[in-house]
Order: structure tokens, then sequence, then C-alpha cells
């Protein structure tokens, strides 16, 4: 276990935040519930923005930029959505500050009061869709297939750094289609992407399903979602994607002429993931010495360490290490040669391998007579000597084994805790232990509320196309209409 980490079967909050911490990602803000990002953690979301954006616009997407501000009247438009973003607005009411008369400060200038409140974006469909109908007259206009990169604000009562905060960034998306069928397609293919750049890129493997009412998004007809589980055996919902029908074509009046000159409604979508990835990535692959992280997201791929003396003995190593510095670099790889003379050869070792950097690689005076580096793991610890002419191409080849691997550690622990319950007190026990429980569901929302009231475990998706034939409810005993994962989550 490293030093200032707290283990994570001793308090496993506690181990995430001193993970947060230590690996120098991000800390508290002097505003509650918001965080400061540090580099570290933003280079980690850029990877994960890179991957995205990529997929985004390889499938005809394009990114655009929408207001922070919304007028409160545009959210009142939509009654299902404002109720379900009421609580969490951030609402500007003036627009000015001035000095005080009795010189304590700043106070609120009571002449600068606003004819209309804005809101600080909590999402954008609001926005977006005052501007769709200016945008969308025919057939010939759609679809519309917006992405935007940004920060939104909902103001969380109970906030934790990546996983819930008052402010974070994110991505969403925003389409516009002349057909139902066409959106629901699209809503399923963000759906794709999502699970795709979290198993292959983020080494998360993901249930897919849709998502019940009371769980849906406010103003959404149906939800679909990525479930991820953490390493406390935990969900955590690390992504969205929402069929929108035609409610906010309605509640805007966004119409188009069809190719028989008949008007009809759009029919829409929107999706989004945000920074709480970061701390899946955390919570997934952590271990007790720190992060773990996959190689294509990691900032830093391999870090070269030198055990030295002083200059003379760096400037030599540096000549020594010409030929895998020069096959990295040729092949894209991110690494990072540690050359600090201040600090000692542990410590270094202690604070990449906190930073979860994949692959850490050695080399000292006996290296260098041998013609060999030593290289180290950080997925499992174990340790390789490979000659230093033809380091670089086996160590790209242990960058794509450790990628694999983590995604099977992930996707075996998964599979290890989930597990079916035909009595629904054998269900309350699983639960008490933690993990996914597979299981029938009547489709009543009152059910669904006991169980989450009894247990605090609520559905997390509804699986699709699985047999049903013979499965009752586990809280009902009645016929089940769906097969569902219940867990207790973030």
């Amino acid at each position: 276990m490293a030093k200032n980490i707290t283990a994570r079967d001793t308090d496993y909050s506690k181990w995430y935040n001193d993970i947060v911490q230590q690996a120098d990602l991000a800390e508290n803000s002097g505003v509650r519930g918001c965080m400061v990002i540090k580099p570290y953690g933003y280079a980690i979301w850029e990877k994960m923005q890179a991957a995205l954006d990529k997929k985004f616009k390889d499938t005809g997407h394009v990114n655009a930029y929408f207001p922070l501000f919304i007028p409160k009247s545009f959210l009142s438009k939509e009654a299902d959505h404002i109720e379900g973003f009421a609580k969490e607005c951030a609402v500007v009411t003036h627009s000015r500050l001035k000095s005080a008369e009795d010189g304590s400060g700043l106070v609120v200038d009571p002449d600068s009061k606003l004819e209309e409140e804005v809101i600080v974006r909590p999402t954008s469909e609001t926005v977006i869709w005052s501007m769709y109908k200016k945008w969308i007259n025919s057939y010939r206009d759609l679809p519309i297939l917006i992405n935007q990169w940004v920060n939104v604000v909902r103001w969380e009562m109970r906030t934790r750094l990546f996983l819930r905060t008052s402010e974070f960034l994110w991505q969403e998306g925003h389409t516009a289609h002349a057909t139902k069928k066409e959106a629901q397609e699209e809503a399923l293919k963000i759906l794709g992407i999502y699970k795709e750049v979290a198993e292959k890129v983020l080494a998360i493997p993901v249930l897919t399903g849709l998502k019940s009412e009371s769980e849906r998004f406010a103003g959404a007809v149906d939800t679909y979602c990525i479930e991820a589980m953490m390493g406390d055996k935990r969900a955590l919902q690390a992504g969205t994607s929402h069929y929108l029908g035609q409610n906010f074509a309605k509640a805007f009046d966004v119409k188009f002429q069809n190719e028989n000159n008949k008007e009809e409604l759009v029919y829409a979508t929107s999706w989004g993931v945000s920074t709480r990835l970061v701390g899946a990535l955390i919570m997934v692959h952590g271990d007790d010495k720190g992060l773990r992280l996959p190689p294509k997201v990691a900032p830093v791929q391999i870090v070269i360490i030198p055990i030295i003396k002083n200059e003379d003995d760096l400037v030599k190593i540096r000549e020594f290490l010409k030929p895998l510095i020069n096959d990295l670099e040729e092949k894209n790889i991110r690494f990072q040669l540690d050359d600090r003379l201040k600090v000692s050869p542990g410590f270094k070792f202690n604070e990449w391998e906190m930073k979860g950097v994949p692959i850490r690689v050695e080399v000292g005076p006996r290296d260098m007579e041998g013609g060999t580096v030593l290289c180290a793991r950080r997925d499992t610890g174990e340790k390789e000597s490979f000659n230093v002419t033809t380091s670089g191409e086996k160590l790209i080849r242990l960058l794509d084994e450790i990628q694999e691997n983590l995604y099977n550690q992930a996707l075996e622990f998964r599979e290890k805790n989930t597990f079916s319950a035909d009595t629904y007190e054998e269900f309350k026990s699983l639960v008490e232990a933690g993990g996914f429980i597979k299981c029938g569901w009547d489709g009543n929302a009152d059910s669904e509320t006991a169980v989450k009231s009894e247990t605090k475990a609520t559905i997390r998706c509804i699986l699709q196309d699985e047999n049903i034939d013979g499965l009752q409810c586990i809280y009902s005993g009645s016929p089940a209409k769906y097969v569902v994962i219940f867990a207790r989550a973030y």
C-alpha cells in the first residue's frame, strides 16, 4: 500500500479521495461543490474527449457552441424537463455589484435586477431548440447533428470530486430528425459509441439498456444508458442517450415541410458523458498503490527513470537510450524521461506508480553494461529486461497487453459480482453484500419504489432481448415484464 493512501477495504470513499489528491488529479475550489481539475487530471479527460470527438465526427456530427445562460421562460416551455431540473438550477437575478455605502465590501446593486432571470446551463435542450426553430423549415434542413463540449451547472447538495459536482465538464449532443425511426436509430448509434469508447479506450466493461420511467431523463421518451461496476461493487451511470420524441419540437413549435409539402413536428435526441468518467476510471482500475491507467488514456504511457548520481551519468544514459527514444518518438508513444537529479529513483518510482503510468523503464549502470533496460508493468507489477535496441517494439506490444488485461480484470470482477435472485429475501441479502442483481420486474413503479425504499437499490437498466418466460417480479411475485439489473449506485 502506498504512503498517504487509505486501503480500499478500510474506507473506500477515503481511498478514492486520497487517490484524487495524491495523483494530482483535482481539488476542491472556493465554491462548495466545484472543483479545480489539475493538469494531469485534465490530460486524462482530454484523451477521453479526443476518442469520443473522433467517433462523433466519423458519424457525421459537428461541434458548435450555445450560450451558458438560458432565459427562465425557455425552461418553462417543457413541463417535464423543468420539473426534473428545477431543484438543481442556479439562477442569475442581477447583473452587477457595487461598493457598500458603509465601506464593508461589495453588495448586489438592487438597481441591476434583470427583467427576466436567466438560468446557468444545467443542460442545453431548451436553448438549442429555440435555435432549431429558426434553422429548420424543410426536410432538406434535416438531420441536424450537433455536439458541444461545455461546462454545466447542477447545484448538487452532496458532492464528490469527478463523480458529482455542482459544475462539471461534458459533451452534449443534440440532433433533429424527420422521422421517429431515424431519431431512435441515432440514440442507439450513440449508445454504441459510448459502449465502444468505454470498453476499447477506458477498458471499462459496461452493460447497456433502458432506464425505467423513474430514472429516465426529464423530457425524454426513452433513456438508454451504459452502466459500469465500480471497485466497491456499486454501479455508476457512465453515459446516457435519450430519444426525445417530439416533446421539445412541440414545446418550441419546431416544424418542417416534408417531401409531400405537409407540415410535421421534428423528432429529437440528446446524449452526453461527463468528467465523471475520470472518477469511473479511478474506481474501476485503481488499487492501493494509486491509479492504474489504460494506455489509451494515459497522458504518459511510458516513464523512463535513469538510476543516476550526477550529470555525467545522465549524459551516458541519454546516449545509451537513443535507440529506444527514437523508436518511441517514431511510433508516437507518449513517454517521459524523468531526469530530475534532486529526487531519488525511489521517490520517482512511487510518484509514477501513484499516477498510474502503464510502464516504468529503469536504466542504471548495470543495465548499460548488459545493453538492457528493465521494464515494470503497473497493472501486474511484473518486471522484465529487454535489449535496448529492440525494447521499443516490445514495449509497444506490452502496452496493448496491459490495455487488454485491465479490461479483462474489470470484466472478471463484474461477472464474479453479478448474481441472480429468485426470492426477495435472497435479493435483499445480495444487495447488502454488493454487486449487480439480475432479476425480474413487473414494470410497476410501486414495486420499483418499494425496493428502493427498503434496500436503497435502484434499477440501473432494463436489459434488452432477455427471455422472461416463467420469470416473476422479485418484489411482487407477479409475472415479470422485464429483466433488470438492480444495484446500489453513485
